[in-house]
């Protein structure tokens, strides 16, 4: 299948059912819109409704939904932007945790939005870093 050698990296060090999820989203989407970034974005916003980046991998959300405003409005008219991953409808104590896992400097007196930036660009590092580069 499509999926399986589409696989991103941060989807391959995550949890299998991510995997699944964003496999058999991405062959659907296939199927509906051909291959390519459509297809791709199609896949990931699956996986965002279930499972947030942390690092270089995808973890499971303790609740399921949208994870920014892009992923709630949907649809290809209307593009804002995404958070990269970050589950940015999560409590700012939510973030928190997320930003001392990762050892994000500052924390404590970031705003939410802030939060949810510096986390994205601390999984963007970490991203980098497992692919080698």
């Amino acid at each position: 299948m499509p999926g399986r050698e589409d696989l991103p990296s941060t989807l391959r060090r995550s949890p299998e059912k991510a995997q699944r999820t964003w496999e058999k989203t991405h062959d659907s989407a296939v199927e509906t819109y051909g291959e390519g970034e459509r297809s791709h974005r199609t896949a990931f916003a699956a996986v965002k409704h279930q499972f947030e980046k942390v690092g270089d991998h995808w973890e499971p959300k303790g609740r399921k939904g949208p994870s920014d405003q892009q992923a709630a409005g949907g649809g290809p008219e209307r593009r804002a932007p995404t958070a990269g991953g970050v589950d940015a409808n999560a409590t700012k104590d939510h973030l928190m945790s997320v930003a001392r896992k990762l050892d994000v400097p500052g924390r404590s007196s970031m705003t939410k939005p802030d939060l949810v930036k510096a986390i994205e660009k601390a999984n963007d590092r970490a991203t980098r870093k497992a692919r080698g580069g």
